[in-house]
This record gives C-alpha cells, sequence and structure tokens, in this order.
C-alpha cells in the first residue's frame, strides 16, 4: 500500500503526505514514542473470541479507531473527504471532516448521511464562525472540533524547496487565519454556551490544558502534535497521553494520534487510556494508493492487526487492556516516519 501510494502520487504531494515541520524531529519521536513502548503479555486466558467494537458518544465504532481530519485530501485521491466519509461509513468508523479539504462540509453530509465530525480553522470573526457551527449541525454533523495546535501555519522544508503550497495553505493564506490565533478559552466558553452539539478539542499535550478542557466543558479530549507537522521538538503523543489521561479522569473520552500505523500501536494507545486512536496518516497512504477501497482495505488489516495483538497479549476485551501490559525500553534502530512498515527498507 506505502509502495502503491508513492507511486501514484508526485514528489509534491508525497512530501506533503509524510513531511513535518522544519528538523522533523517530531515525526520521528511520534515514531520513536511509540516503538519505545513494549509488551508485557499474559497467559492461559481464553481469547477464542475477541471483541474489538466501541462507542464514542453513542456513535458504535466496528474498531476502536477514527479517521482524522486531513487538509487537501483531494490530493490523494480526486474524491477527497467523500471518499474517505464513504470508506468510514462503509467499514463502520468515525470520519472527522476538515474545513480545509474538498469536496465541503455540506456536500459531503448531502452524499454521505450518518454521524460524523466536523473540524474548523478559524478563519473568520465570532459571527462568521457562529454561522458555520449553526450550517454543520443542521446538515448533521454529530460532532465539532476546534483544532487548537494551529494558531500560526508551520515551516515545512519540503515544501519550501519545491515551491509548493497545498490547496489548504492557500485557503490560508487568503483568508484571515489570525482568527486561529487569537482562539482562547473564552472560544470554548462560547460554542459550548451557545450551540448543542458536542466538542472535541484537538492539539492537547499536557495535563493542565487536558484538565481545564475538562472543567470548560469540553466532551473530547484529543491529544496530538499535529503528526509532528506543527511545533518542532514535541514529544511523542503516546508518551504525553498517560498524564492526559490521568487528568481527565474519565470525565471525557480521550482520542490519542501521531505516528500510528499498525493494530499494535492502537493496542497499546488503548493501554495507555485512549478511548479510541486516531491515524491520519495511514488514510492519507491509504487514499492514495487507492481511493475509498484503499482505506477500507487499511481499515480491515488495522482490524486483524488488532485482534491478534490482543489475542496475543491474553486480551478478550478492550475493556481489559491496562497499562500493566506495557512497559518502556530502548528501541532498536532508527524511527522515521515510516519505520512501522520494516520490509519497505528491504526492497519489498
Amino acid at each position: 500500500m506505502v509502495t502503491r501510494a508513492r507511486e501514484n502520487l508526485g514528489p509534491e504531494a508525497w512530501d506533503y503526505l509524510i513531511g513535518g515541520a522544519d528538523t522533523e524531529s517530531s515525526v520521528r519521536r511520534n515514531r520513536h514514542g511509540l516503538e519505545s513502548w513494549v509488551f508485557r503479555p499474559r497467559i492461559l486466558n481464553d481469547v477464542s473470541e475477541v471483541d474489538v467494537t466501541t462507542e464514542l458518544l453513542g456513535t458504535p465504532l466496528r474498531i476502536p479507531v477514527m479517521l482524522p481530519p486531513i487538509g487537501s485530501v483531494q490530493l490523494f485521491e480526486a474524491g477527497g473527504g467523500e471518499s474517505v466519509a464513504r470508506a468510514a461509513a462503509e467499514f463502520g468508523v468515525l470520519q472527522t471532516l476538515s474545513s480545509v479539504c474538498l469536496p465541503d462540509f455540506e456536500t459531503v453530509a448531502e452524499r454521505v448521511p450518518g454521524p460524523r465530525v466536523y473540524q474548523l480553522y478559524l478563519m473568520g470573526d465570532q459571527g462568521w464562525m457562529d454561522d458555520i457551527i449553526a450550517r454543520a449541525v443542521d446538515a448533521g454533523y454529530t460532532g465539532f472540533c476546534l483544532t487548537a495546535d494551529t494558531q500560526t501555519y508551520s515551516r515545512r522544508e519540503r515544501d519550501i524547496l519545491k515551491g509548493f503550497v497545498p490547496p489548504s495553505g492557500t485557503r490560508v493564506d487568503n483568508a484571515d487565519f489570525g482568527a486561529q490565533a487569537r482562539m482562547t478559552w473564552e472560544t470554548v466558553a462560547h460554542i459550548k454556551e451557545a450551540f448543542d452539539i458536542p466538542l472535541y478539542v484537538k492539539g492537547v499535550n499536557v495535563a493542565e490544558d487536558a484538565r481545564r478542557c475538562v472543567e470548560a466543558g469540553v466532551d473530547v479530549i484529543w491529544v496530538s502534535n499535529h503528526g509532528g507537522r506543527q511545533l518542532d521538538h514535541t514529544r511523542a503523543c503516546i508518551d504525553a497521553l498517560p498524564e492526559v489521561v490521568a487528568a481527565v479522569d474519565g470525565r471525557a473520552p480521550v482520542i490519542v494520534d501521531g505516528g500510528f500505523l499498525r493494530g499494535a500501536d492502537v493496542v497499546k494507545g488503548l493501554c495507555l487510556g485512549a478511548d479510541v486512536v486516531s491515524m491520519g496518516r495511514l488514510e492519507g497512504l491509504a487514499m492514495a494508493a487507492g481511493g475509498k477501497d484503499g482505506v477500507i482495505r487499511a481499515l480491515e488489516l488495522i482490524e486483524q492487526e488488532i485482534r491478534i495483538s490482543m489475542a496475543l497479549l491474553g486480551i478478550s476485551r478492550l475493556t481489559d487492556l491496562n497499562p500493566g501490559l506495557m512497559e518502556r525500553t530502548r528501541p532498536f534502530g532508527t524511527s522515521h516516519v515510516l519505520s512501522a512498515f520494516p520490509l519497505l527498507d528491504e526492497g519489498y
């Protein structure tokens, strides 16, 4: 799938997919963090039936995975957000649609009805934001997401060296993206007061902000460093996860993303307290490899890997996953954006 994706994409779109900010250390740290956690399996438990189904705020999920917002996802396959929506609906997971991808959010909702979260970058004043949220509610969106780690657009040298500006970057340049920089806790309070829709805050990285989110009434806490594409030199999201989970203390669901590419990665996130794992680069790779069908196949593979990992851990239910099944160690080899797929380095 990765090989097919690279064959199908030009150098600009490929680098946009796999690249990060500045030195790309945050990208590498996400994988390094995941590869630093190892399992402590238990034996002689009945794992003849492994249940990997769950739910998020009442939406049933076939696996504890969701598809996150990707700006310019139409670069990878022409159907863009609509193709992802169809894959999510057919397989049975939740999609978060980016406000800077195509088709637009109302078109996707009309063509692919069903539960879906809308992620909005603020590009106007409060009145502009309120109008968009109201339209998202009317269109049937079951969640609304603010991305809090994009106060400004980051410096991505792969794009700079090619003179490449993705469609989402063009929209940012042509809008009042300063509204993102002006977003505060008062913005959160206003949304909670004015609208009856679950609020997700994406970009949480420390316990203090997680605790404040819960106190502000945020419905879903999303641990993320934007896939290493915003602030450079951030710690791995899986390493930030335990303190966020402790601060939330069961008062809201927790989502985590950042380098998760395999079913075993998902199980690690669940062991450390995440309710759902979000898999952005896998979504992009699968879209580039085969559009809607590629995304469905990727999710099928993740489902199989989750089942196998859980069975070999001696666990048959997601609720039995816990931190005692893991420990930190020193990873071997060099972690990089695609080090989850070691056979690529051997020419397969």
